[in-house]
């Protein structure tokens, strides 16, 4: 598989960027290579690159996600198998944008999927700015929208809760209603659903132990070398509990360990898997009898000493 470029670097912006300056950055490239402005041949896919680095880093849990586990984390060609696939269990096949590579869906309902479009309240935005057109659905009704803020564990696990609503009325007078929310376990930041007359647009909470990407979940995990050499049994946090699994002899830093099913709730149904992480834990500082033995190990490796 090809190797894909950074997606600072597509954007032409570090790692410190601001959300403002993505987001700018994304609207200067995003004109100057829609395929209605350029018509050079390849145009058309640096379009396609652009939208798909700002699909990824103008969203605060994906470019956390990016900025740990890089491109592998996105790339899921998930191979079959439990808990134990080790290694890199991406490969070829997956594509989190879908086939084209970038996908947004808007109705004049306000039903609205896919990315952040840079600023850009509906695609015909995009148009207005490049060829100064507004859009042919700007004077359409649409449903009252409103944002609700959950936690990571409310998100997971779904929730209950009670909201109050206020809006204003023809005459400016405003007017308050209490709602009663079921929160189905699964939802994301940004997933919006309908409830009555009104959209729900939820905002989840980043955790301190998890990094979501859909219905998956991605944490890490200090071995020993003993651990990492001989192998292990070992004890991982999910978001449904702890489970225990086996790390086979060899395991290297930096592997991916999948536990099948392990994520989250997926509401087209099924679970995601949960992926660990494997760090190498380096001992700050050894015994007299631990020096030596890894003294003498470090003579049968054919150094004299590893310390």
């Amino acid at each position: 598989m090809a190797t894909k470029r950074d997606y600072y670097e597509i954007l032409g912006v570090t790692k410190s960027a601001t959300d403002a300056e993505i987001k700018s950055a994304y609207r200067k490239l995003a004109r100057k290579f829609h395929p209605d402005v350029d018509k050079t041949a390849g145009a058309a896919e640096k379009f396609k690159e652009v939208s798909e680095a700002y699909q990824v880093l103008s969203d605060p849990n994906k470019k956390k996600t990016y900025d740990q586990f890089g491109h592998s984390a996105f790339d899921r060609g998930a191979p079959g198998g439990g808990a134990g696939a080790y290694g890199n269990p991406f490969g070829e096949g997956f594509n989190p944008f879908g086939q084209g590579g970038f996908s947004y869906s808007w109705s004049s309902s306000g039903g609205q999927g896919g990315p952040d479009m840079g600023g850009f309240s509906d695609p015909f935005d995009l148009f207005e700015q490049i060829f100064g057109m507004g859009s042919p659905f700007g004077s359409m009704r649409r449903r009252p929208s409103y944002q609700m803020g959950i936690t990571f564990d409310e998100a997971i696990k779904g929730v209950e809760k009670d909201i109050e609503l206020e809006s204003r009325d023809a005459q400016g007078r405003v007017e308050r209603k209490r709602l009663r929310v079921k929160v189905p376990a699964g939802v994301d930041d940004g997933t919006r659903m309908k409830f009555g007359e009104i959209d729900l647009v939820f905002r989840v909470a980043s955790s301190n132990e998890f990094v979501r990407e859909g219905a998956d979940i991605f944490s890490e995990k200090s071995l020993t070398i003993p651990q990492v050499v001989l192998g292990d049994t070992i004890e991982v946090k999910t978001v449904g509990g702890v489970v225990k699994v086996k790390v086979p002899a060899g395991t290297q830093p930096g592997a991916l360990v999948r536990i099948k099913g392990k994520g989250v709730v997926n509401l087209r149904g099924g679970h995601g898997d949960h992926y660990v992480r494997v760090r190498l834990e380096i001992p700050k500082s050894l015994s007299a009898e631990e020096k030596k033995l890894y003294e003498q190990l470090g003579s049968i490796k054919g150094k004299k000493k590893w310390f």
